[in-house]
Parts: structure tokens; C-alpha cells; sequence
């Protein structure tokens, strides 16, 4: 009865230890995204603030340079993360995150402050119950997320095809297409993450590399959200 007793209190410290070890994991990422967010709304903020910045930034061809360099970060980070250590894998990720707010400075021109910051405070409070559920459901969201990135790749699709038609129905149904591929990204992202933890073990240069992959994640997930309810529920200026 000792040994049973010993063996039970055992393993009871084993899944405590578990679980104290995936709240700082996720807690880790959670961090990351949340710094990741403040720094992207507070460059495009100050940046939309200045004439001499909008002026450089939108009146000349640097404007492709902000608009595609948030990508070619992307790729880069995808493609050498695991190469290098988790600190420098945080530099780059708030780099991106920089380069990322000066590309969205001219949403302060298009849209309200007030607008932009109540859509704001829905999209968290969105992305705040997904991500939860992502985390504490049993349900296995992987053919979930599978059928996400598809409708993902169709969004692209369309938004490309739109371009040339410039139909404001097409614009709608785009924008509400993208609430509900990035919802579901927001939750399968979430469980995904919370499943690697237990395949990373105990290398904490590994952990550090995928928390900010999945930092990463999690931040395209609550910005492209933002951005979907914004088309949708924004008030412009003009």
C-alpha cells in the first residue's frame, strides 16, 4: 500500500510539473504575440502621425519595399528559426513586427481612431475565447485547420480576382470569408501549439525556437482577424 501510495504521489508530481511546464510554455508565447501586437500598433500609430514618415513611406517607391518586407521576414524566419537561438529568434520576430506596423500606418487614414480601437477590443476579446477553447477542448481540430488553410489559399484566390473586378459584394463576402478562416486558425493554431509542447521534451533552446514560431502564429492569426472585422465593421473618414 506504501509503494502504491509512493508511485500515485509520483506521478501526480510528474503531471504538475507537465503542466506548470505548458502554462509557461503557452504563457511564453502569449507574451511574445502581446509585445509582438504593442509594437506593430504603436509604429503604425506614431508613423500615421507624421507627414514627413507618411509622406516618404507612401509618395515614393518605398511604399512596395513596407508593404512586401513583412513577408520576406516571414519566409526567413520560417525558413531559419530552428538555426538560431531563441534570443535572436525574438529579435528578428519584433523586427517583423516593426517593419509590419509601418505597413499598416495608413488604416489611421482610412479608418476612425475610434473605429480602430473598438474593433480592436472586439477582436481580442474574439481571438481571447477561440484561443481558450482551442486550448481546453478534447476535440481533435486538425481536419478543422486542414480545411481553414484551404479556405485560406481560396481567400488569397479571391482577393487577387477582386482586384481587377473591384465588386464591393465580392469585397463583402471576402472580409466575412476571412473572420471565419482566421477564427478557426485562431483556435486550431492554439491546440497545435499546446500538442507540440509534449514532442519538444526538455530542450529549452528547441521550446524557446517553436514558442516564437508560434508567437508568430498567433499574431497573424489575431491581425489578419483585425484587419477582416475592420473592412467590415471600420468607419471610414471619408
Amino acid at each position: 500500500m506504501n509503494e502504491l501510495n509512493r508511485a500515485m504521489a509520483a506521478g501526480q508530481t510528474m503531471d504538475t510539473s507537465v503542466d506548470a511546464g505548458l502554462r509557461a510554455f503557452m504563457l511564453g508565447i502569449y507574451n511574445n504575440m502581446s509585445i509582438g501586437l504593442a509594437i506593430t500598433g504603436l509604429v503604425a500609430f506614431f508613423t500615421s502621425q507624421s507627414q514627413t514618415m507618411m509622406q516618404a513611406i507612401y509618395g515614393t517607391p518605398l511604399q512596395w519595399v513596407v508593404l512586401f518586407a513583412p513577408l520576406g521576414f516571414v519566409f526567413y524566419l520560417s525558413a531559419r528559426v530552428m538555426k538560431m537561438s531563441p534570443g535572436a529568434a525574438r529579435g528578428w520576430f519584433f523586427a517583423f513586427a516593426a517593419v509590419m506596423g509601418l505597413s499598416l500606418s495608413s488604416i489611421f487614414l482610412i479608418y476612425t481612431g475610434l473605429s480602430i480601437a473598438k474593433v480592436f477590443f472586439i477582436t481580442a476579446a474574439s481571438f481571447g475565447a477561440l484561443s481558450l477553447w482551442g486550448y481546453t477542448t478534447n476535440r481533435n481540430l486538425t481536419a478543422m485547420g486542414s480545411f481553414m488553410m484551404m479556405g485560406l489559399f481560396g481567400l488569397i484566390i479571391a482577393m487577387v480576382v477582386n482586384i481587377f473586378l473591384k465588386s464591393a459584394a465580392v469585397d463583402f463576402a471576402i472580409s466575412a470569408i476571412g473572420v471565419l478562416v482566421f477564427a478557426g486558425l485562431t483556435a486550431w493554431d492554439t491546440q497545435r501549439l499546446k500538442h507540440s509542447y509534449y514532442e519538444i521534451g526538455a530542450d529549452a533552446a528547441m521550446a524557446g525556437r517553436v514558442a516564437i514560431m508560434g508567437a508568430l502564429s498567433l499574431y497573424l492569426d489575431f491581425l489578419n482577424l483585425f484587419l477582416f472585422l475592420l473592412r467590415l465593421m471600420g468607419g471610414s473618414r471619408n
